[in-house]
């Protein structure tokens, strides 16, 4: 998205102007990226099944509806059935609700708050960006797995858990970032122009700080969400997150890892649509970078 501000000489305040043509170039980048634009069509197509999973789904995701382990194809099971006979194709779809609330909730929410602590420690500075930044550089001593692991571990397991161990483990990597890209912003010549206008404090941050560090935010956010849901998979998989028989993709995973031999489409198709997934973020940012780069619009 390509955000203009105007600074207007002597005036106190500078003016944001976000229009419908910069949202249309944006969006003419984006659609050029055709494995970006895949990406977000089966990432749509994903959700849109998990979303109707009542009204898409064959079976009921807790029924036995055939024998245990029953092979793709078999007793008219699409992708078989798994150890207890329920159906594979319908715990997939009902567990995408689980796994991308997982890698997309506890990730927006670190980058909302990640935000506004963030601007604040760069523009302002001193004592209050020392506090919060030595405060968060505790967390860079472990792997971000590691932090993720400790907190679920402390807690009951379940969705909530999961959501609280990915925001925690997030907040100083997303955090450092805004302040990195504020710090940038606050030695641009605009920011002064606006100081010399009698623009206050406050006006700063959110007409002129705040829209420019967004548009890396998001890229790097879109980026992670793939990610964290395939570490929120992997809570479920170690028992820490979202208890059986609940259907979730992480979980789905670890209850066919003992039928792995005899009856491995229990642990491939859940695991493989994790990576696609994961891979479709990924896809997604990359797209949006170019996009929301004018720089990467104009090569």
């Amino acid at each position: 998205m390509s955000v203009a501000v105007a600074v207007r000489t002597g005036a106190p305040t500078g003016r944001l102007r976000v229009t419908l043509a910069n949202l249309g170039s944006a969006w003419r980048a984006y659609a050029r990226d055709r494995a970006s634009l895949a990406a977000l069509s089966f990432l749509l197509l994903v959700a849109a099944a998990a979303v109707l999973a009542p009204h898409v789904a064959p079976y009921d995701p807790y029924e036995m509806v055939a024998l245990r382990n029953a092979l793709p194809g078999e007793e008219g099971l699409i992708l078989g059935a798994d150890g207890d006979g329920r159906d594979v194709l319908t715990r997939l779809i009902w567990g995408g609700r689980i796994s991308l609330l997982i890698g997309i909730a506890p990730t927006l929410l670190a980058m909302i708050a990640s935000l506004f602590v963030g601007i604040f420690a760069g523009y302002l500075g001193g004592w209050v960006d020392l506090v919060i930044m030595r405060f968060l550089d505790m967390f860079f001593a472990f792997p971000l797995v590691l932090v993720a692991i400790v907190v679920a571990g402390i807690l009951e397991p379940g969705l909530l858990t999961i959501i609280v161990a990915i925001f925690i483990a997030l907040l100083p990597y997303i955090t450092r970032l805004v302040r990195t890209t504020a710090l940038s912003v606050k030695a641009q010549p605009y920011i002064e122009a606006a100081r010399a206008g009698g623009a206050s404090p406050w006006a700063i941050l959110w007409r002129y700080v705040l829209p420019n560090v967004v548009a890396p935010v998001i890229v790097y956010t879109t980026t992670l969400m793939g990610m964290m849901m395939v570490l929120g998979s992997g809570l479920s998989f170690l028992g820490l997150g979202v208890p059986p028989p609940v259907a979730d993709w992480g979980t789905m995973v670890s209850e066919g890892r003992t039928v792995l031999k005899n009856a491995p489409h229990v642990t491939v198709f859940p695991g493989l649509l994790i990576v696609l997934v994961a891979l479709a973020f990924g896809f997604i940012g990359d797209g949006l970078r170019d996009a929301l780069d004018p720089r990467s619009r104009k090569r």
